[in-house]
């Protein structure tokens, strides 16, 4: 029989019976030293099989109540982290209630329950009422507390109370560092990281390094990927699953795939879909679609299941990769209808992707729509949509997307750049002309524009997806893209020959594309360029993509 949707302790009749049901009296004997009492007995029968059996946790505390039994402060903990998991705010309350009337609600576990339970039930106010207002406070319940504001996303009210900690532990340091990480603020995820490190309060452990990493990868900022990498190893952290995907992921969002596959080859006992997963987004992000679809073979005869994002990655491999036969266009939808779960938003991104580069614009059209059913508060599909209609001439489609966009309340968002120098991330917005150092950057931006125009290249202003008509206009919005002025400063604050790594939080245009191409052989430079979906690789004017939806 399945449960309730209420349990049944929340019921009036069983909440409200204080006293214990009436029993024959008996003439009183003198309990031996040490003995358990029969009701003694059977309340620790139940709280035992409440940990035993957590999902049932409210209905065996129900039948603890209903035995006549005295719940004990372990049996009121169970039950209140059934409340946490199922996000049952009613429940915690008639549980606090009813802890509170036996006397129960002062003790340590149970006011730890509480806090945690109204905590992830959003019910920020009754946790801090709890909080506040009990006997003295544990570590556990600031943790509670912190991982609650961390919860509902109240990040002035996270800050503060971490502040105020008069202690932390690796759980307080792991909440922050995983908001920031939530929330995108990548730096300051690495920014708290090193606070850790010079606090000494704690060690940074697993959870630490996945959050940190992760961060990192966003960032693109391989120098300290390299030292968090070293990090693990000169601490003998172990490396998991997910650790090790962290890893995988990192290396190759920054460009540096053979580091991805040592993680991976070097994991052959921790390996999980999850693993796979990681490595082959990174050959798809690297262009390597051989090594790709080589290592998809390799993971079937390991007998791992594929999920979405396997097929994902699949997809970009076989469409980037050139491999007609064996999954593009004609292909695409029935290899996506053939999945064994319902295509995401990502699959669909990575269609529109491939249509767009091969301006293949019906079926891109087709699987824009189905990318903005999948994703309506997603800016990338609109302007990926809005992008084919621009490229097919189709102006018209062009405002009705851009007018579904405005209707939805979905803002685009701006294009940026950042490039990593001695450990710092410099960051770069499109048409900013505000950085500190801007005389020197847009005097070689002019430079640049010299270099290209000696070398005979014409801006390419069809890149600029707008209903105007004047060249001059769209040539002075192409000079002032984020990854132009990015490389500007790259040029001017390294030394000649060494590799300039760009990160953009959108797509590369192809005038960008192409006018980078041409300067990394003007100016004798490798440079990779990692955008929102895919790597370019730039050397002695030429160039490996590879796409990293």
């Amino acid at each position: 029989m399945p449960p309730p949707t209420v349990p049944f302790f929340l019921t009036s009749t069983t909440l409200a019976t204080a006293a214990k049901p009436q029993r024959q009296q008996l003439p009183a004997q003198p309990p031996s030293c040490g003995a358990q009492t029969p009701a003694d007995s059977l309340a620790a029968s139940y709280t035992a099989r409440m940990r035993l059996n957590p999902h049932l946790a409210l209905r065996l505390f129900d039948h603890l109540l209903r035995s006549g039994a005295d719940p004990d402060p372990i049996a009121y903990a169970l039950a209140l982290a059934r409340c946490a998991r199922a996000r049952a705010h009613p429940a915690a309350a008639q549980l606090h209630g009813h802890a509170a009337k036996r006397g129960a609600a002062s003790h340590r576990r149970v006011r730890n329950g509480l806090i945690h339970a109204y905590s992830v039930c959003g019910m920020l106010r009754d946790a801090r009422k709890v909080f506040d207002y009990g006997p003295e406070v544990d570590m556990i319940a600031w943790n509670c507390l912190l991982r609650g504001y961390a919860h509902v996303r109240d990040a002035g009210a996270l800050r503060e109370f971490f502040a105020r900690m008069p202690a932390r532990d690796s759980v307080s340091w792991n909440t922050v560092i995983a908001w920031c990480v939530v929330n995108g603020e990548h730096e300051e995820a690495v920014a708290v990281f090193r606070e850790m490190l010079a606090s000494n309060e704690c060690q940074p452990d697993r959870v630490t390094l996945v959050s940190v990493i992760s961060a990192i990868a966003y960032l693109g900022a391989l120098a300290q990927g390299l030292w968090a990498h070293a990090y693990v190893c000169r601490k003998e952290i172990e490396v998991d699953e997910k650790l090790s995907s962290a890893l995988i992921n990192m290396y190759s969002k920054c460009g540096f795939i053979e580091g991805s596959v040592y993680v991976f080859e070097n994991s052959c006992a921790l390996r999980s879909v999850d693993t796979w997963n990681a490595m082959l987004a990174g050959f798809t992000a690297s262009g390597c679609s051989e090594r790709a679809l080589d290592l998809f073979a390799r993971m079937e005869s390991s007998g791992f299941m594929p999920n979405k994002i396997t097929f994902n990655s699949l997809l970009n491999a076989c469409s980037h990769g050139g491999f007609v036969e064996e999954g593009l266009f004609e292909k695409a939808e029935e290899m996506i209808q053939m999945m064994p779960m319902e295509p995401d938003a990502a699959v669909w991104k990575a269609l529109v992707g491939a249509c767009r580069t091969y301006n293949n614009f019906e079926l891109g059209k087709k699987a824009g729509h189905r990318l903005i059913e999948a994703a309506p508060n997603d800016h990338a599909g609109y302007v990926l949509l809005s992008n084919i209609y621009a490229l097919d001439g189709n102006w018209k489609g062009v405002h009705k997307v851009r007018k579904l966009m405005l209707d939805c309340g979905v803002q685009k968002v701006p294009g940026s750049s950042s490039i990593e120098l001695d450990g710092v991330i410099h960051e770069f917005i499109s048409g900013d002309k505000s950085h500190s150092r801007k005389r020197d950057v847009y005097e070689m931006l002019s430079e640049i524009c010299q270099q290209l125009k000696i070398a005979g290249y014409a801006p390419d202003t069809s890149q600029v997806l707008l209903d105007i008509d004047d060249e001059d206009v769209k040539e002075s919005s192409l000079a002032l893209h984020s990854e132009k002025l990015a490389l500007a400063f790259g040029l001017i604050s390294t030394a000649p020959g060494t590799p300039i790594r760009i990160v953009k939080n959108l797509r590369v245009c192809g005038d960008c594309h192409n006018a980078i191409k041409l300067l990394s052989k003007i100016y004798g430079r490798c440079i990779i360029v990692r955008d929102a979906n895919r790597f370019h690789r730039f050397r002695e004017g030429s160039c490996s993509c590879g796409d990293y939806w």
